[in-house]
């Protein structure tokens, strides 16, 4: 794998970390409702998963896991009824209350789960590892260290994609201060993973 190659890899695999997917949308509603620190540390659930899926390519079993039609329905349908929680809950959720900084509620473990379980239920971010990641690999080359060295790349600039929709969110949360407010950010909000949601479950595999 050439210099070339990761000055090549590095602004595409933003875009795709930088993307308004459900996970970044659910970093941003975090920091909006607990603070950045509390949205960064829940980040690390996302990671794990993504850990989990990038060792999974660098095997090939990832592969075998896209291709099981029955493997991939139930992750495609898990993702999609989670998705459907997710916005439910933001969607009645109580915007009377102030915003706490620190995650009475829910503690951090529960953020992080979280955002571990719609990593892991969404099966684009599967297509991203087994399709996405491959593509910078030089097969003459070392396979393991290829998707090492990418893996890294991609889970240091996916920190900074979660860091980035954090600080949105922190912002939101000062304009969005009314509890009417609120209530319309949560409500956006569950209608976008409500959206994702029912997109997932409708897709077709192509």
């Amino acid at each position: 794998m050439t210099l070339s190659t990761i000055l090549l890899f590095i602004p595409a695999s933003f875009a795709l970390n930088m993307a308004p997917g459900p996970n970044n949308l659910l970093a941003m509603a975090n920091a909006k409702r607990y603070g950045i620190k509390a949205a960064c540390c829940a980040g690390i659930g996302r990671l794990v998963a993504f850990v989990g899926m990038i060792t999974l390519a660098a095997t090939g079993l990832a592969t075998v896991l896209y291709t099981s039609e029955k493997l991939f329905l139930v992750i495609k349908i898990l993702g999609g009824l989670y998705l459907l929680w997710l916005a439910f809950q933001l969607w009645t959720a109580d915007p009377g209350g102030a915003d706490d900084e620190s995650p009475a509620g829910k503690n951090m473990l529960q953020l992080a789960k979280q955002e571990f379980l719609l990593a892991a239920g969404n099966p684009k971010a599967i297509l991203i590892f087994t399709a996405f990641l491959p593509q910078f690999v030089d097969p003459s080359g070392s396979i393991g260290l290829q998707f090492l060295i990418l893996g890294a790349l991609f889970l240091m600039l996916e920190w900074i994609a979660i860091g980035s929709y954090a600080f949105f969110g922190k912002v939101l949360r000062h304009w969005f201060s009314r509890p009417a407010m609120r209530q319309l950010f949560n409500r956006i909000c569950a209608g976008f993973l409500g959206s994702a949601g029912v997109g997932l479950l409708l897709a077709r595999r192509e």
